[in-house]
């Protein structure tokens, strides 16, 4: 992680962290670093789309200025989906993107992201140019004046253009699935009519966003309101996303959870008995589940692993021409549609893939083991969050948990990229297990908290 950059972009509470002050400067840094090599001739052009937060509107105007103060044009979407901003700047040949969000988190915090002229979250060496200008030489920033200013344009159509991409991306119609969608009040909204647009009866919920209310007991992170509603009713299948819409997740006819492990295997099995599946291997993180990687064996797919975040799976997938990656959590790149995850996306093609399978949800992924696993996070300050490893006594206890398990299980313990956590995971064949030795290291950790 950067300075100013985790895995996923600038993310902190919103104004008082992030502040406008800030979000100007990452405008300003931005517009100089991404639109180095526009077009000849062309003025620099930059997409900006937001979720739905109470605070996207302040930051998206303190963007702007940024970004026109330095001579680049602004062109606004309006809420969109993360995925439509990477999509829609490759179908536009904008020289960047930003999308304003703080994807899963609740409303008090928000992000931004940026995506480069080909519509990919930037490598970690792109970022680090941007921070230095910001933290280290911003009187290298030159500010324009007069004619050179930048513009600001209104793009809300192109909207409309990422849903017809959609429509493109999916295989036949939806007719005969009934489908409930939670939106998680947020970047979903704009877009999820697209289901019904493909034929399926649709219900909706966490679709009346008002500022406040995002991923609030709702999306996916919050399973539990969507199952219950589906295990009322007569779905085929519930689907949620969260806050900026690039993540996934489901539950089946039963109201039971389908992880986006299970998700991920099934596309890729798919993908494999038509041919489609490139050099028959699939890229996930660290966090994908014990049970994940014995079906892909088991389905002769071989599984390449990276660290945790999207944006390393991506970079894996385009470095060995791999077309299928993500993560448990729901991120998932189908690279042959789309530069980035895009929960919309994979909604669409798997559900084409339920359609066509003509069996319940709950026989599809009934073949996939779950090995007990539980996640934790504990709230950490930021010298605690930055310098964990050294802790000997924190390191002491994992070790201790790595020998019990063995080859049985797993023990992962991170700095969250995104919050200030110390997230904790366990897996192994007896769940009593799992709990008893992360609330081992739990305890360890949150001692040793100074």
């Amino acid at each position: 992680m950067g300075r100013l950059f985790g895995t996923d972009g600038v993310r902190g509470v919103a104004i008082t962290e992030l502040t406008c002050e800030l979000a100007m400067n990452i405008g300003r840094a931005a517009a100089l670093v991404l639109t180095k090599y526009a077009k000849q001739g062309k003025r620099a052009n930059i997409l900006i789309g937001k979720d739905t937060r109470i605070s996207s509107d302040a930051l998206e105007a303190a963007l702007i200025s940024g970004i026109v103060s330095v001579g680049a044009d602004a062109e606004l979407l309006g809420v969109v989906p993360t995925p439509a901003v990477a999509y829609l700047i490759r179908e536009f040949e904008a020289d960047a993107g930003v999308m304003i969000s703080a994807s899963h988190n609740l409303v008090e915090d928000n992000g931004i992201k940026l995506f480069s002229g080909t519509g990919e979250k930037l490598p970690d060496e792109i970022e680090a140019e941007i921070e230095s200008y910001i933290l280290d030489a911003p009187q290298k920033i030159t500010l324009k004046s007069g004619v050179e200013i930048g513009r600001i344009r209104s793009f809300y159509v192109g909207n409309d253009n990422y849903i017809n991409h959609i429509k493109d991306c999916t295989d036949g119609d939806l007719s005969g699935l009934k489908l409930l969608f939670d939106c998680a009040n947020g970047s979903a909204c704009s877009s999820v009519d697209v289901f019904a647009e493909l034929g399926a009866d649709c219900e909706f919920i966490g679709n009346s966003p008002n500022g406040c209310n995002i991923n609030k007991d709702c999306g996916s992170t919050h399973l539990k309101n969507l199952s219950e509603k589906v295990r009322g009713g007569t779905f085929n299948a519930g689907i949620a996303f969260d806050g900026d819409a690039d993540r996934c997740l489901m539950v089946d006819e039963k109201g039971n959870e389908v992880s986006g492990d299970k998700i991920i295997a099934l596309l890729a099995k798919s993908m494999k008995e038509k041919g489609t599946l490139k050099n028959d291997t699939v890229v996930v993180t660290v966090m994908s589940n014990l049970g994940f990687h014995e079906y892909m064996r088991e389905n002769g797919i071989n599984t390449v692993c990276t660290s945790v975040g999207d944006r390393y799976v991506c970079e894996e997938m385009q470095k060995n021409g791999y077309n299928i990656g993500g993560e448990d959590s729901g991120h998932i790149i189908l690279s042959d549609y789309a530069a980035t995850g895009d929960g919309l996306l994979t909604a669409a093609r798997f559900l084409s893939l339920l359609k066509a399978s003509g069996k319940p949800l709950s026989e599809l992924v009934s073949a996939i083991k779950n090995y007990p696993q539980k996640l934790i996070g504990v709230k950490v300050n930021s010298e605690m969050r930055a310098n964990w490893d050294k802790n000997e006594k924190i390191i002491k206890v994992i070790k201790e948990a790595d020998e019990f398990f063995g080859k049985d299980g797993r023990v992962l313990v991170r700095a969250s990229g995104t919050e200030p956590l110390l997230r904790i995971m366990i897996e192994g064949k007896n769940a009593a297990d799992v709990d008893g030795w992360i609330l081992k290291i739990k305890e360890t950790v949150e001692k040793e908290i100074v």
